[in-house]
């Protein structure tokens, strides 16, 4: 009974898309109420969350209404055309004007069922709309390059630009009324930050120089400039960025810290942590987004191995001990800490963590910031959490041997410490510690695990293609014999309209060191990280190299990407 009334609530492509066995009817339900509570098209949010593939919904969306199948990849677009309806449209809808014959205004759009979209777009824009079918994830990436095309000048703004919210750290409104001559550079900056949250970067760089200002996007770890404006404008969106993070527009000779927030719907906000550094033609400023959601897609989401996530949840069962995590800047550590940190979140224990800054907001968790300049150091911090009986304790990083040690004792009398290093590998944390002044018997009863991270950019599924390369170079690269005979494929990037130059996403290759009873004495009697790694070696604890390599017999990403981030 229950059955038959879900699936009286299913109409048009959701419920071809059941009917067909493309998602099953309890999946395309939540989708269909949780892309009504985003505001967001259903085809999109099926998409882009890969419940099902783009293909396959306007293979079957072509079938079943008889729309032909357009191929939006190839085509140029008319520009005057794109600019018929506003941005806010386009984003709302998903839906994209393409060409204009007479009074009729032709949309690309990847759900022919979607009548309100197109009666909409016909009454704002007073034309005759047809609907044009076309593959979601290629209609994406066609309203990304002409939103994109349409706004890296100064000029052509929406309005609805201007009236974005912004908050500080006390929920405080921008406070600041918007001069006339001002509005431009308001648009460009709300322009860049919503692209930016939209293709999915993780930092937005504004750089000035001599003769040109430019704008850069870190899109899957690497940079890639999006606009250019007149470098006359340096001081003024250096000026508004500031604004916005509360920070002292009139000093511009030392780095200054800030934060914000955009808010960009009801339910949705996105935090921005800003940092401006002056240069020699003007002040630096970078972004970096913070993304309450990564917090919460899941350890199985993250990469790892089955028996690497294995040695991460028994690690993490246990209610006491420290887990270090290592890896350089922007390796993803923040993220596997409070991967870990959300599934120990419940009622039953106290939880802490001091960071600078606290990158992910997280309910049910103390989060603090340390601030040096008033004392409130990453040592202070966690002295002052073992005063309010603690349970689980995180770290940002450990800096000193002042941290160091208060860490450990805290792991050492019932508490669980989880903390980051700046290492090359997991055996060489070991080393770092006893550098810093840590004694060896300290460390081998405290440290229960050691994670050493990467982060690689994934193939894209839609266009890879095998790359035949000789055995002889495949075994110079670390494969073995074994590993040849069994037989596997590589992949290679090659892009297509789904994806950033063959790549999508990225994912972490991992060393999962637990401290073995060997390791420990290895540690006791003053081993070094070549012994470490030996024994890990003896222990079938495959390094960064070998993690990565499995990736690339897993198809999951190719074997240059692998050489970028782990050959040394």
């Amino acid at each position: 009974m229950v059955l038959a009334q879900q699936s009286s609530q299913l109409t048009g492509l959701a419920r071809q898309l059941v009917m067909q066995n493309l998602i099953n009817e309890e999946d395309a339900l939540e989708a269909l109420d949780a892309a009504k509570k985003d505001k967001q098209p259903f085809v999109h949010y099926i998409t882009s969350k890969g419940l099902v593939k783009s293909i396959d919904v306007a293979t079957l969306a072509s079938t079943e209404f008889g729309t032909p199948l357009f191929d939006i990849s190839v085509t140029e677009f008319e520009k005057d055309t794109v600019n018929i309806i506003k941005d806010t449209l386009v984003t709302k809808h998903r839906a994209l004007p393409i060409f204009k014959r007479g009074s009729r205004l032709f949309i690309a759009i990847a759900d022919p069922t979607n009548i309100a979209a197109i009666d909409e777009i016909k009454f704002q824009s007073g034309l005759s709309t047809e609907a044009i079918l076309v593959e979601a994830s290629k209609l994406e990436k066609a309203i990304d390059k002409a939103l994109s095309d349409a706004d890296t000048s100064m000029s052509g703004f929406d309005d609805d630009l201007e009236d974005l919210d912004y908050e500080d750290d006390n929920g405080s409104k921008d406070p600041d009324k918007v001069d006339e001559d001002d509005a431009p550079v308001v648009k460009f900056v709300n322009k860049v930050l919503l692209d930016a949250i939209n293709k999915g970067a993780s930092d937005i760089h504004f750089e000035p120089y001599e003769k040109f200002f430019r704008v850069r996007l870190r899109l899957d770890g690497l940079l890639q400039e999006v606009a250019k404006p007149p470098v006359s404008l340096t001081p003024r969106i250096l000026a508004r960025i500031k604004v916005l993070s509360q920070l002292d527009i009139s000093e511009r000779r030392i780095p200054q810290d800030g934060r914000m927030r955009l808010k960009i719907s009801k339910n949705r906000a996105i935090d921005f942590r800003v940092s401006t550094c002056p240069t020699l033609f003007g002040e630096k400023a970078v972004l970096r987004i913070l993304d309450p959601t990564s917090a919460q897609l899941g350890i199985d989401a993250l990469g790892y191995e089955d028996f690497q996530k294995d040695l991460y949840m028994d690690a993490l069962s246990k209610p006491q001990g420290m887990i270090l995590v290592t890896g350089p800047t922007g390796s993803g550590k923040t993220v596997s800490l409070y991967t870990g940190l959300n599934i120990l979140n419940t009622e039953e224990v106290n939880i802490s963590t001091a960071e600078d800054p606290a990158e992910i907001n997280l309910p049910g968790v103390n989060q603090v910031n340390v601030n040096p300049k008033t004392g409130l150091t990453f040592a202070a911090a966690l002295r002052s959490f073992l005063r309010q009986d603690p349970d689980i304790v995180m770290v940002g990083e450990i800096r000193d041997l002042e941290t160091a040690e208060i860490g450990i004792k805290a792991a050492q009398t019932g508490h669980m410490v989880l903390s980051t290093l700046h290492t090359n590998d997991a055996p060489q944390t070991l080393g770092r510690l006893v550098n810093m002044g840590v004694p060896p018997y300290n460390i081998a009863s405290a440290v229960s695990l050691i994670i050493a991270q990467r982060l690689a950019r994934r193939l894209c599924e839609n266009c890879k293609q095998p790359h035949d390369i000789p055995k002889e170079a495949l075994l110079e690269e670390g494969f073995t014999e074994k590993n040849i005979t069994d037989g596997f494929t590589v992949y290679k990037p090659v892009g297509c309209a789904n994806c950033n130059a063959g790549y999508k996403g990225r994912v972490g290759i991992y060393q999962v060191m637990k401290i073995s009873d060997a390791m420990g004495r290895i540690i006791m009697e003053g081993g070094n990280a070549i012994g470490l790694a030996d024994q890990a070696k003896k222990e079938g604890i495959p390094d960064l190299r070998e993690s990565g390599l499995k990736k690339v017999m897993d198809g999951i990403t190719s074997l240059e990407e692998v050489n970028r981030v782990t050959k040394e």
